[in-house]
This record gives C-alpha cells, structure tokens and sequence, in this order.
C-alpha cells in the first residue's frame, strides 16, 4: 500500500511508536493520574445519585418536608444534583488543565515529532 497518509489521519491501526508510547512511563503515569480523579469521583457521585433515588422511594415523608414555601427536600436534593455535576465538571477541568494535558501535549509532540522525522527521512531517501 502507499503511504498517502491517509490511513494516519483516519485512525489506522496502531504502529510502533504508538505501542512504544504506550507502554512508556509517561503514558502509564498519565492513565495513573486520570484514574486517581476519575474513579473516586464517579463512585461519589454515583452513591450521591443513589442517595437521592433511595430516599425517593424509601423516605417519601422525609423528602416531602418543606424547606421553604413548595420547595421540600426534594426538589433541594433534585437541583444538587445538577449542581454537583457542573462542579464535577469544573473540578475535572481544573484537574486536566493542570495535570493531564501537559503530560498529554509532551506525549503528543514527541509522536508529532518522530512522525516528521520519518517522514523527512523518506523524503531523503527518494
């Protein structure tokens, strides 16, 4: 096949300096990072949801408990939980922003790199 590039830019099959990165420490420290924020996070926010699920169904009386005019626990449970998933977003944000994506960019340009590199030395060869 000839190398039109276009097999690259449609997410080909992994060559080896994929796998090289990928088996790297700096790729392994990266999937460390993002599952150290990732998993503790969704299982709060997942016990959170079942919190609220549970006391819908078990603790009606208790839910239905006016905090102000109509407004009772529940709707206050029920708005949190849209709050907490803008504030997981914005923590995750945060998080990414200052310690995924440089590791990220390095990975990325050191590929971005050998790729031009390979690609300049086939250009020399012809």
């Amino acid at each position: 096949m000839t190398g039109t590039g276009i097999e690259r830019d449609v997410g080909g099959a992994p060559d080896d300096r994929w796998r090289e990165v990928q088996s790297g420490p700096e790729f392994t420290e990266l999937r460390r990072r993002l599952k150290v924020f990732v998993f503790p996070l969704t299982a709060f926010f997942i016990a959170w949801y079942l919190l609220y699920v549970l006391l819908a169904v078990f603790a009606p009386g208790f839910m239905s408990t006016p905090v102000a005019g109509n407004v009772n626990v529940g709707i206050v449970f029920g708005l949190l939980q849209f709050v907490t998933t803008f504030v997981i977003t914005g923590l995750y944000a945060s998080y990414a922003n200052r310690r995924l994506d440089p590791v990220a960019g390095r990975l990325r340009e050191h590929l971005e790199n050998e790729t031009a590199r390979q690609e300049q030395d086939r250009e020399e060869d012809r």
